[in-house]
């Protein structure tokens, strides 16, 4: 039995981006977490 590799930060980054592309559903809940955060520094 072979350790798996562990993937580095970059792989894991692109990854996650990916699977995100694919769900317009969690992206447009990121989109709106980020909106609102930016709305509560500008005040």
């Amino acid at each position: 039995m072979r350790r798996p590799r562990k993937r580095s930060f970059s792989e894991l980054v692109q990854e996650n981006k990916q699977a995100l592309l694919k769900d317009e559903e969690a992206l447009q809940k990121l989109e709106e977490k980020l909106e609102q955060k930016h709305l509560q520094k500008a005040e």
